[in-house]
């Protein structure tokens, strides 16, 4: 597993990679932990590279969540994620958007 942090538009985008599980998922936790103590944009976790993840995963996204509230938004998921997400009705508390850009600038309601 592998985070890679950028800034892009007033938004910190968390690049995941690879598989997260129990053992390696404190990185994430840490750096939404990190996200929340510092500045006051959107945090867009980008799923498109995560090829698996646990329910560890759901937990620290979660908390995340409650760390961060309307900030946090999950971007891109790969297809593992999307089925993830939408069996557990993960979007039901953390908004999910198909692609980063727009997490960073939702559209607007028609």
């Amino acid at each position: 597993m592998q985070i890679v942090p950028r800034h892009e538009r007033g938004a910190l985008v968390l690049a995941v990679t690879g598989d997260l599980d129990i053992d390696n998922v404190a990185p994430l936790g840490a750096a939404l932990e990190n996200a929340s103590r510092e500045g006051a944009g959107p945090v867009v976790v980008d799923l498109s590279d995560v090829s698996f993840a646990d329910s560890t995963t759901v937990n620290v996204l979660l908390q995340g969540q409650t760390a961060l509230g309307p900030r946090l938004r999950l971007a891109a998921p790969s297809v593992f994620m999307e089925r993830l997400i939408s069996v557990l009705g993960l979007d039901s508390a953390v908004p999910v958007f198909p692609s980063v850009a727009e997490a960073i600038d939702p559209p607007l309601p028609a």
